[in-house]
């Protein structure tokens, strides 16, 4: 039974990351410099614009990632836009609470 329920588990996170277009780089628990490492990536490969989402304690590392790609890798990028938002999370004991979100959009 516990078999059957990772494998959902499992097949419900791979749905969420299909969806994701692949301009859109999720900043998690990671080091930054992985995250860097993608967003420049993005760029190498042909990205006008590239988005990096983050939700809850990982807000702050999502704006290390954009200014270190900034300031150290891609010179002259453009930060065109910055989204903060908090969503609906439900626990383990199906309380809900906020978490807040970041959505930093930038450009060459």
């Amino acid at each position: 039974m516990a078999e059957q329920n990772n494998a959902n588990q499992t097949a419900q996170t791979e749905e969420k990351k299909s969806t994701l277009p692949g301009n859109v780089v999720l900043v998690g628990k990671k080091p930054p410099m992985s995250y860097v490492l993608a967003v420049v990536t993005q760029f190498n490969n042909g990205a006008q614009e590239v988005k990096v989402r983050a939700r809850g304690a990982a807000i702050s590392r999502a704006v290390d990632v954009v200014e270190i790609v900034k300031h150290k890798f891609i010179q002259g990028l453009k930060v065109l836009n910055i989204a903060i938002d908090s969503e609906d999370r439900v626990n383990e004991d199906n309380t809900t609470s906020k978490v807040s979100t970041i959505e930093i959009t930038i450009s060459k």
